[in-house]
């Protein structure tokens, strides 16, 4: 199906920061994708170019994206003659057409708007829901896995106030029979957790982060278990509902120690702490807390620290999630699996660029037995093409924020919709989300 039309507009993410909107036309209609956008984002990320001009939008402007995909991707796609049903042919157009590494000169957020609404007008095309296209271009079995939703109820780090370094905590809803009854375990233990906050840190302490999740002024992570814990009990799911983690340690990364105080200009040197001694933090509190997942326990830098921690811990209780470290890019993922630093990739479509790059770097994962969990960014949109990319990836393991804010909820919206349209074609991933493309 050829592409009559590539247009690009400068729209809004979830923090009042502009980002790309791309629309593909052809014979079947106008096909839309909006870009997300990080705020922790590791230092190999493809590059998200934005204008710098101070005076207008404090520097964040995409003008000069939207300019690419309009004046040079745009025509030069036309021209090539590439159908949209040609992705992997389309996505090498784009990536040879920018020509560096890191999708530095059109930037990555331009190619992937393009990339992202050219599969939904390939899906238009073929007269199939997104979510069946995906499965089909990424060779996924059947039956289909809805994803275990990973809520972000409690946020600190970079996403948050408040001087908790750790960035997120989440709720991994598991023992339950269907992704509905999942998120409705995790949606009323987000409103026992709102409101035991409020309870013990005052009013304010309901207020919530970029991911909806709340962010009562805490210290230590222990504060922010114990409190989840308690509200995992309150709406009466102990050892139905387990928690997550992402430390998003490259934010606290200092001079090869790990400064949990670090939003303090004036941390105390001598408490900050080593790679051994983060290992330990990390261990005690899996060994306390019903702990499933744990994302970047360690600075992007520190191998032999990822390396260590995960040669000991019991991947069958705890899968260890390389973010900062792979950020969705084979060449960092394979020597990631190599030196054996992690048991599971975190998959940001706007950290590599294009579809293509996103479903190799998932196959390379299990190919190595990895786990595979799809997410989203701090700055989102309403766009909920991750909700169709984790079904038809069949990763069995989505995280997309609290059950609050709409982009964050439109995502789990889409999930639901496709839950019932497949009906008894599809399995909840529950407890086997780590494996679940062997399910």
């Amino acid at each position: 199906m050829a592409i009559q039309k590539v247009h690009a507009r400068q729209v809004y993410d979830s923090r009042g920061n502009p980002t790309v909107e791309v629309e593909l036309t052809t014979e079947k209609g106008v096909f839309r994708s909006i870009v997300p956008s990080g705020a922790s984002t590791g230092a190999n990320e493809a590059v998200e170019l934005r204008d710098g001009d101070k005076s207008k939008w404090l520097g964040k402007g995409v003008l000069t994206a939207v300019k690419n995909v309009k004046e040079i991707i745009g025509p030069a796609l036309i021209k090539s003659g590439i159908a949209v049903t040609e992705q992997e042919k389309l996505d090498k157009f784009l990536i040879d057409l920018d020509g560096t590494k890191t999708k530095s000169k059109l930037g990555a957020n331009a190619i992937l708007g393009v990339s992202l609404a050219a599969a939904r007008a390939a899906a238009a095309e073929k007269g199939v829901p997104l979510y069946q296209y995906l499965g089909d271009l990424s060779g996924s079995k059947k039956p289909y896995v809805l994803p275990v939703p990973f809520l972000n109820v409690l946020n600190g780090g970079s996403h948050a106030g408040g001087d908790l370094a750790f960035q997120e905590f989440m709720l991994a809803p598991l023992d339950f029979p269907t992704f509905s009854e999942a998120l409705r375990a995790g949606s009323e233990v987000y409103h026992a957790l709102k409101s035991l906050a409020k309870k013990k840190y005052g009013t304010s302490a309901g207020n919530v982060g970029d991911e909806g999740g709340v962010a009562p002024d805490l210290k230590t992570p222990e504060e922010a278990l114990d409190l989840i814990v308690a509200a995992i009990d309150q709406a009466g799911y102990t050892g139905k509902v387990y928690i997550a983690m992402d430390s998003a340690s490259s934010e606290f990364y200092r001079n090869g120690k790990y400064d949990l105080d670090f939003k303090n200009p004036n941390s105390d040197q001598s408490k900050w702490l080593t790679g051994e001694q983060m290992i330990e933090l990390y261990n005690n509190l899996i060994k306390k807390y019903p702990i499933v997942s744990l994302e970047d326990p360690f600075a992007e830098d520190d191998w032999e620290t990822w390396s260590k921690f995960n040669a000991n811990v019991d991947a069958h209780k705890t899968q260890v999630v390389t973010d900062d470290l792979t950020v969705t890019n084979v060449e960092f993922l394979q020597r990631a699996i190599n030196e054996k630093a992690g048991s599971a990739l975190l998959l940001k479509v706007n950290q590599i660029g294009t579809l293509t790059e996103s479903i190799q770097a998932a196959k390379m994962s299990f190919d190595a037995n990895w786990g595979v969990m799809v997410s989203h960014r701090s700055g989102e949109t309403e766009d909920v093409f991750i909700a169709d990319l984790v079904v038809g990836l069949r990763t069995g393991q989505i995280k997309t924020g609290a059950p609050s804010r709409s982009e964050r909820l439109a995502k789990y919206n889409q999930i639901l919709r496709i839950e019932e349209e497949l009906g008894d074609k599809a399995i909840y991933a529950g407890a086997k989300f780590h494996n679940a493309q062997v399910l």
